[in-house]
């Protein structure tokens, strides 16, 4: 295991290091500090521990790596990430997620505001809350809440579905609950698996959208 001090080294150092790697297959970033853009862009399957609290954007652009977070994170903790697993052990600030193309986001305790925004494919599980505006105009993939939702959950929602297991404060435009079929409980139950959060999938509750805001309906006579 190779050991990055970032009271050494300076962020653009250790991911210079992480970018350039060499034979490392598993690195372990010590005294990060709440340093910002650790870790990101990483294009190979090792795996990345990061004893600490982190800033914003760690784990961006991830493709293949396993990143951990030992604490917390500022917002936007793996947006656009491509494949590959981010764990957080604590909680995220806003926009976790954020345009995730693919992979699995795991944030063991609660997400901030905007939690899956505009998230394009992949897999969001948060093992708390999110606050409001969750999954807004998220296109693909799917968002697993254990705890309540805030206001406006899935607002300008697309393709995503959302499960969400605890209260929901409110839905945003065409959102709308439906019924968790037994496909629904096989897919959360699977996400749980993954994220390794022991939760009874029957309690969750889908939500999709109700597909009114983006078909253009001619006989309604609306107008560009």
């Amino acid at each position: 295991m190779t050991v990055l001090d970032l009271e050494q080294l300076s962020v653009r150092e250790i991911n210079y290091a992480l970018h350039h790697r060499d034979s490392m297959e598993s690195v372990t970033l010590v005294n990060p500090g709440g340093a910002h853009n650790l870790a990101v862009g990483l294009d190979w399957p090792g795996e990345v521990e990061i004893r600490g609290h982190a800033g914003y954007f760690v784990g961006g652009m991830n493709k293949q790596a396993t990143i951990t977070v030992h604490g917390s994170v500022a917002s936007s903790v793996a947006e656009n990430m491509m494949s590959g697993l981010v764990r957080v052990r604590g909680n995220a600030s806003q926009c976790a997620g954020a345009s995730m193309h693919g992979g699995l986001l795991v944030v063991e305790g609660d997400a901030a505001a905007r939690c899956g925004i505009s998230l394009k494919g992949g897999d969001v599980v948060v093992g708390g809350r999110v606050g409001h505006a969750s999954g807004f105009m998220a296109q693909a993939g799917r968002i697993v809440v254990c705890g309540d939702a805030g206001a406006s959950l899935g607002d300008s929602l697309y393709e995503a579905v959302i499960y969400v297991g605890g209260g929901i404060k409110s839905l945003g435009a065409d959102a709308q609950e439906e019924e968790m079929t037994e496909a629904d409980v096989v897919v959360v139950r699977a996400l749980l698996a993954k994220a390794g959060l022991a939760e009874d999938p029957a309690r969750f509750r889908r939500v999709a959208s109700a597909r009114t805001l983006y078909h253009w309906n001619a006989d309604a006579q609306q107008e560009y």
